[in-house]
């Protein structure tokens, strides 16, 4: 007859289990609802406190009802004796689903050579968007000796959502099977990366519907990039933290003990360095929460939702089904009973690559240290070649988008800031003033206040004694030369006496977004450091290792930045990156970076604290070696799969942390770290000194030859 703790210790990991499958019958499907509360309406991510986005509040007072702009764009020869055609064809749109508001008339171009038209659409009209602009491009067709082009907000909105429309799916099965895949290759099992694959799922289930519910609730904003990015941060954490049990489970088992004791020997021994990875990664997330670009802020609390998630399903499902499967999850590989410690045998430091690794760190860890430090140096040298201006807009999307396509043929026969003027507000009674002096600053091609009847030439639409003027720039809205007429027409309009003149518009929003991101850098890459500082001291009870670490992830991600700079312009071609990528990329880099660090240096602590820092080192390196690389090229892999999202901006996050992290695995954990520590001995403890130091002194001090050195094998 079983005693009660004998049935409890059975039933409550079978009780986790029937949990977790009902979180992920209930909860699953929301993985693929997120759409449902998510906007790609960039004008809800603009900078609270801009200029542009006051812009944005004072434009809807001049609307009674909302629109988005679709400029239809017509290219062929004879086009002057055709705008009637085109108004004729346009105006058979009015009353249409979709269309709301007065459709422009057709303007010819000074060349003669192009038309264009607004017609204005509802803003809320979905996935209705895409039938919206077939109707319009039809009925755009029906002019005679002419080619057809969408551009403007609308058609980008269009392009941007067909871009996120397989985010739901095709991200989410790439990230999975590439994950499956080198988990069958790496540990050679059946069952364990399908269990491990089976939590991750489970995790991201909760968190895409904790997500859903506050972002119904309109406590976060999600869009395509923060919902793709959570799909990938929930994946790869839940894998690498299941790695790490998984692999001390392992460990337990070898030592031939049961699967009850080698689960709750696991948990002891990963639980600190799984909470306190997940704690650096969330930390450094929810400090977005001080940056300005509300896209950051949105993404700040619901990664941590994701990081939270993944740790929740990795310290209780996974080791309830280890519980119940035993060794079995290692099946054909299963782990094999030993009589001593794997490793304890003398001479084992040239057994394995990680033993290899471990005897030549140990053997010359100065030159180890000063080569690793010198090729990150040099990769550091490149990252202020890094353009973090913003992304072009035809390098926004990876391939050939439309409305990219019909943008340039718009500026190449109007003005550059053409279907995307820039929106002055002033006050009604400084209206001719503001006028002359807008027309006056360089780089600007005209300027018209917005008329009561929607048509050029007619009496200024007043508004609580404000007006609205559209500004047409001569350069390209998305230009560096635009960004600088901004700031001219700003400085020339703010000095007009009593019109109270705000300057926005597409071009002034890029603007503001740039400064507002060099703004947040600056707080919150401090912020997030001293964040990570306290939860490494409080782990490691230690200040000089600390910020030892934290200085070589630091170095690892201008390395990172140094090396993507020359590949985004020599391989991708890209000739900028969006403002917020090198924020992005120092959140996740320096966050993750931490994780590998603390998983090695937390094995590093214990492994000392019995046989002193030198063999410590030296066995935590050789023991957590393969797993670390394994989550690290798992990891990597995963925010790789970002890539099959085709935006710009996602494929340099992709590459950056992709590029980073298998540095960080490869180079820095695996070479730099272990060989400073060792150089530094002792001393890299303070002011604490591992209980095992007086066992091992004479050994720390005085360096054997590696044949000598009692180091586990791989």
């Amino acid at each position: 007859m079983s005693s009660p703790s004998r049935r409890a210790r059975r039933l409550v990991p079978l009780l986790l289990i029937a949990v977790w499958l009902a979180v992920g019958g209930i909860l699953g499907p929301y993985a693929g609802r997120l759409g449902e509360v998510a906007t790609n309406d960039q004008a809800a991510f603009l900078p609270r406190s801009a200029e542009s986005t006051e812009v944005v509040d004072a434009q809807r007072a001049f609307r009674q009802d909302e629109t988005l702009p679709a400029v239809v764009v017509w290219t062929g020869s004879g086009l002057a004796d055709r705008r009637a055609a085109a108004d004729r064809a346009l105006a058979s749109l009015t009353g249409t689903p979709g269309v709301r508001g007065r459709i422009s008339p057709a303007v010819l171009a000074r060349d003669g050579a192009a038309l264009q038209a607004v017609v204005p659409l509802r803003p809320d009209l979905g996935d209705g968007l895409a039938a919206a602009l077939d109707r319009i491009r039809a009925a755009a067709g029906r002019v005679p000796g002419s080619t057809v082009h969408l551009a403007g907000p609308a058609a980008s909105q269009a392009d941007l959502s067909d871009a996120f429309a397989g985010i739901d799916g095709l991200l989410l099965a790439v990230a999975l099977l590439t994950v499956l895949v080198i988990l069958l290759l790496v540990y050679r099992s059946v069952l364990l990366p399908l269990v491990i694959i089976l939590g991750a799922v489970f995790a991201l289930g909760l968190a895409c519907a904790v997500v859903y519910v506050l972002a119904d609730h309109d406590v976060v904003r999600v869009d395509g990039q923060v919902q793709g990015i959570l799909s990938i941060l929930v994946i790869g954490a839940a894998t690498d933290y299941a790695l790490l049990l998984a692999a001390r489970f392992r460990e337990e088992l070898a030592l031939g003990g049961d699967r009850f004791t080698a689960v709750r020997a696991a948990l002891r021994q990963s639980w600190g360095a799984v909470v306190a990875s997940a704690a650096t990664v969330a930390l450094g997330l929810l400090a977005l929460l001080l940056s300005d670009l509300t896209n950051n802020r949105a993404l700040g609390p619901v990664g941590a939702v994701g990081i939270g998630c993944a740790v929740l399903s990795s310290l209780t499902f996974l080791p309830a089904v280890l519980v119940v499967l035993g060794r079995a999850a290692y099946w054909p590989a299963r782990p094999k009973a030993v009589t001593a410690e794997p490793g304890a045998e003398e001479g084992a430091a040239g057994q394995g690559v990680w033993g290899r690794v471990a005897g030549l760190v140990d053997r010359r860890p100065r030159r180890v240290w000063a080569a690793t430090l010198a090729v990150l140096l040099a990769g550091a040298a490149f990252a202020p070649v890094l353009d973090s201006r913003g992304v072009p807009l035809d390098e926004t999307f990876v391939n050939a988008a439309p409305s990219v396509a019909a943008q340039k043929t718009l500026s190449e026969h109007f003005p550059g800031g053409a279907g995307n003027p820039t929106v002055v507000v002033a006050d009604a009674d400084r209206l001719e003033r503001v006028l002359t002096v807008a027309r006056a600053t360089d780089g600007v091609a005209s300027a018209a206040a917005g008329t009561a009847s929607g048509r050029p030439g007619g009496s200024p639409l007043v508004v609580g004694g404000r007006v609205q003027i559209d500004v047409t720039l001569a350069s390209a809205a998305d230009s560096d030369d635009a960004r600088r007429t901004v700031a001219r027409l700003r400085t020339a309009l703010h000095a007009v006496p009593g019109a109270d003149a705000l300057v926005g518009g597409y071009t002034a929003q890029r603007y503001d977004t740039l400064r507002t991101a060099e703004r947040d850098r600056t707080l919150i890459v401090p912020v997030v450091l001293a964040l990570i500082l306290l939860v490494l001291t409080g782990l490691l009870r230690s200040l000089l290792l600390p910020a030892l670490l934290v200085a070589t992830v630091a170095l690892n991600l201008f390395a990172t930045l140094g090396v993507s700079a020359l590949v985004f312009r020599y391989v991708f071609g890209f000739t900028g990156t969006d403002p917020s990528v090198p924020l992005y990329g120092f959140v996740f880099l320096v966050a993750l970076g931490v994780d590998y660090n603390i998983f090695l240096m937390s094995r590093v602590r214990e492994e000392s604290l019995v046989h002193g820092v030198r063999r410590g080192v030296l066995r935590g390196l050789v023991s957590t070696g393969g797993v670390i690389t394994s989550a690290g090229v798992v990891l990597a892999a995963t925010f790789a799969a970002l890539g099959v999202i085709p935006l710009a901006f996602l494929a340099q996050i992709a590459f950056i942390v992709a590029f980073g992290v298998l540095l960080d695995t490869l180079v820095v954990r695996s070479l730099l770290v272990p060989a400073l520590v060792l150089d530094i001995g002792p001393r890299a403890w303070w002011p604490s000194r591992p209980a095992g130091d007086h066992r091992a002194t004479a050994d720390d001090t005085a360096r054997p030859a590696a044949e000598e050195a009692p180091v586990p094998s791989a």
